[in-house]
């Protein structure tokens, strides 16, 4: 490599060839800027990582940062690489020279001198060694530019006037790859394609004539190359699934079935996971599986969702996550695919999922058959088709306090949350919370009707009589709350303290926070969860709930106004149960 190097150089001082080699070099453009002043600090970033970083002012008056010169036939590869390893930018593109004019960078250095590099090691500071020739020893002859003209507008029409079909549907399909045009692929450079065109020279500093060059034609498709090259992109059909998707084999390879997935796990690293959806359906089974998705840890609450009859689709971020879900019913059959990958890589995906957006299509008359794998109750319960399903940090019980679906539960059930929910689905945002009383007070961000809210009671109770707790005892195990029965012990705390009443009922951790209904179905307060043990052990079955006039207090002070009992009459068991699990709702806290 030194031999050659000093070759290239000893032929740059004599002015050997320069014609020749002007036609056998390439260039990596990392970035283009509008000023010399911003082009050559952000050179001199460059040179302290690569050492053979030149700058050029473009023929369109912008200053163009550099990596190479290579040879045409090494420059695609190396692209390819620096982009893979992260060390330029994603939007680095292939150039030649026909654009470049006065040289800026290195300061002081003339056109041409440059070694050629014949592979991508070049850009590793550790493989070349620089090589300086003395200007005083070595006779110079004046650099001249013998590059042809970059093309006007109508030599560029006329080069452009030869492509055949496949030639202009392949400029379509390299600027739809990068974003710039949302088209058909036709062939037909009509003012969406023109459009296009501009916008991708603009980009890339050229000036946007919206009609592209030869040598512009041949850097898009070139990098649009190189790109196929990095991601490995293959059309892959699944007969089992009856699906036909492009997918990024060189970062992805197939795991494994699992009705109604197909799964696609990360190779080498790549942190990309592709799961195919396909089962027998309808419209009732596409709700279904969008309400399912919704309960993995690879699909984030927050992000955008669109549902209709036929499709949804799932674009869900956090901080650690994305995803990308879409499916339709059609023909009997539910199909789809979820992307997942790691958000840092946004750059990388905006390249790689409008091509499994435009790919994707169900074929033939056949679904993922359900039986193709056996699964047992505990693998389904468990496990969603081997994705982690998300779960709450801890759920608790609460009930409707008003007919616009406002709730009141226990301080422990949204404390340190990142978000809390009403019955698994419904947002909701604490609005009100008191560490004194336990309560907490929230209030659904969608509009909620409930079948029943709390009517309180106003008077006293007979102590001894029968109470019920209505709360969700085994958390989000069970789909619905339900009924546990005891007595009204005492109207005030063991110590004497006012507002509270002591039960004595087998209650669990997720009846807290439900409410404690007497005989007519009027609210009695709200239970309480467990005292933390301490030297002192209760009994079991012994309870605490903070009484009506308590949580009606607290309502007040929220601006919400609590509704009073006004029947004295005993409740038939119906309809005590319709109240106490009309009101109740599970109130659960996550991350």
């Amino acid at each position: 490599m030194r031999v050659w190097m000093v070759l290239l150089a000893v032929l740059a001082v004599l002015g050997f060839s320069e014609v020749a080699m002007a036609q056998q070099q390439a260039w990596v453009q990392v970035e283009a800027q509008p000023s010399l002043a911003e082009a050559e600090a952000r050179a001199r970033d460059y040179a302290a990582e690569f050492p053979n970083v030149a700058g050029y002012q473009l023929s369109s008056g912008w200053y163009a940062i550099l990596l190479g010169p290579y040879a045409p036939e090494a420059a695609a590869g190396a692209l390819a690489d620096l982009r893979r390893s992260g060390v330029i930018p994603r939007d680095s593109f292939v150039t030649d020279d026909a654009t470049h004019r006065q040289q800026f960078w290195p300061v002081g250095a003339m056109a041409g001198q440059p070694a050629l590099a014949t592979d991508p090691s070049v850009a590793d500071p550790a493989v070349v060694d620089p090589v300086v020739v003395d200007p005083v020893a070595q006779p110079q002859t004046p650099a001249v530019d013998v590059r042809p003209a970059e093309e006007t507008v109508r030599e560029a029409k006329a080069s452009e006037a030869a492509l055949d079909a496949d030639g202009r549907k392949a400029l379509q399909t390299a600027m739809a790859w990068y974003g710039f045009y949302e088209g058909g692929i036709d062939g037909a450079f009509g003012p969406g394609t023109r459009n296009s065109m501009a916008a991708w020279q603009e980009s890339n500093g050229f000036e946007p004539t919206g009609v592209l060059t030869t040598t512009q034609r041949e850097a898009l498709v070139m990098n649009y190359k190189a790109d196929q090259t990095e991601f490995g992109f293959e059309t892959v059909s699944e007969p089992e699934a009856g699906i036909e998707i492009t997918l990024p084999m060189a970062l992805l390879q197939f795991d494994h079935y699992e009705p109604p997935f197909v799964h696609y796990a990360e190779k080498a690293n790549s942190g990309l996971r592709v799961i195919l959806i396909s089962e027998p359906g309808n419209q009732d089974s596409l709700s279904g599986l969008y309400d399912i998705l919704q309960t993995l840890e690879v699909v984030p609450a927050q992000g955008e969702r669109s549902k209709t009859d036929k499709s949804f689709t799932i674009n869900a971020v956090s901080d650690k996550v994305q995803s990308y879900a879409y499916a339709e019913a059609k023909n009997g059959m539910v199909k789809g695919y979820l992307v997942v990958w790691n958000p840092a890589d946004a750059e990388r995906m905006s390249r790689i999922l409008p091509a499994l957006k435009s790919s994707f299509r169900g074929v033939g008359d056949k679904a993922l058959d359900p039986g193709l794998v056996p699964m047992d109750e505990a693998t389904r319960s468990g496990l969603l088709a081997g994705m982690e399903v998300k779960l709450p940090k801890l759920s608790r019980s609460g009930f409707f306090v008003d007919a616009k679906g406002s709730v009141v539960t226990t301080v422990e059930a949204v404390a340190q949350c990142g978000r809390v929910t009403i019955d698994r689905a419904t947002e909701a945002r604490v609005v009100a919370q008191d560490q004194a009383s336990g309560l907490a007070i929230l209030q659904p961000t969608t509009p909620l009707a409930p079948r029943a809210f709390a009517q309180f009671a106003g008077g006293s109770v007979r102590l001894g009589s029968e109470v019920a707790v209505a709360g969700y005892s085994y958390e989000d195990k069970l789909p619905a709350p339900v009924l546990t029965f005891g007595t009204l012990e005492e109207e005030k705390g063991l110590n004497g303290e006012a507002g509270l009443s002591r039960l004595a009922a087998p209650v669990l951790p997720g009846d807290a926070g439900g409410p404690v209904l007497d005989g007519t179905g009027a609210v009695l307060g709200m239970l309480l969860p467990a005292a933390v043990k301490g030297a002192k052990l209760l009994p079991d079955g012994v309870a605490f709930a903070a009484q009506a006039g308590v949580v009606s207090q607290a309502l007040t002070a929220a601006g919400i106004t609590p509704s009073m009992a006004t029947s004295t009459d005993l409740a038939t068991p119906d309809a005590l149960n319709a109240a106490g699990l009309g009101m109740t709702v599970l109130v659960s806290c996550w991350e």
